[in-house]
């Protein structure tokens, strides 16, 4: 007997999940600190029925939480947690090797607001009450170049409008890409989503912490640019 699932199948904005074999002390952090760092209640697994978390609960208070989707090798998020100790930040990678990096990172910077979703970050908003984050990044997200993938880009609609939702009112969403056609097709959806544009440059935030992707993209003679938006 067949069954049918009215849901379907989600596109992988991201892409691999595994890449070269971590060293010791990359197994150590995974084994010894992510299940501490990391939030109940995210995956299907753990909350089949979906039932909308509590984010004071992740950080004890009722902090300002701010979401990092992909957050690559975790410069950038343990970055902004030392810079302010007074907000809440979550990470999601699926790749469990930047999961790792981000581990070596949190240790030797001693920050504790943060917490780690090693998974989708759809999974994350899914869960997430309405209007519960204050601010959101986009770093260096995969560019799908071919155009038969620009689907997959995390800047479509079945991913800004979950986004949209979780967002509280005035809270700022920041991308930064060096594909001019990932930065084009957010100029076109990120506003279609309901979020208004405030600026998009070469010139960076004042506070920003450059990514090992960026510098990777400078030495590649890529030129960075950056947007903010306004949900």
């Amino acid at each position: 007997m067949s069954s049918f699932d009215p849901t379907p199948p989600r596109r992988n904005f991201y892409g691999r999940r595994h890449g070269k074999t971590l060293r010791q002390s990359q197994k150590g952090y995974l084994s010894e600190d992510l299940g501490s760092l990391r939030p109940r209640g995210i995956t299907v697994a753990d909350n089949p029925d979906r039932t909308p978390i509590d984010p004071a609960a992740i950080f004890g208070d009722t902090r300002p939480v701010w979401l990092e989707i992909g957050f690559g090798g975790g410069e950038h998020m343990v970055a902004m947690a030392a810079r302010y100790p007074e907000i809440g930040i979550i990470g999601c990678e699926p790749f469990i090797n930047g999961v790792a990096m981000l581990l070596g990172k949190i240790r030797a910077a001693g920050v504790s607001n943060v917490s780690v979703h090693p998974g989708d970050a759809r999974d994350l908003m899914d869960v997430l009450p309405d209007g519960s984050i204050a601010r959101a990044f986009l770093n260096y997200p995969d560019p799908w170049p071919k155009a038969r993938h620009h689907r997959r880009r995390f800047v479509t609609p079945e991913h800004l409008i979950p986004l949209h939702r979780v967002m509280a009112p005035g809270a700022e969403f920041r991308v930064a890409t060096d594909i001019p056609d990932y930065m084009r097709q957010t100029l076109e959806e990120v506003p279609a989503a309901g979020f208004a544009l405030v600026h998009e440059g070469p010139g960076p935030w004042d506070d920003w912490h450059s990514t090992r992707y960026e510098q990777k993209a400078l030495r590649e003679g890529r030129e960075p640019h950056y947007a903010t938006f306004r949900r």
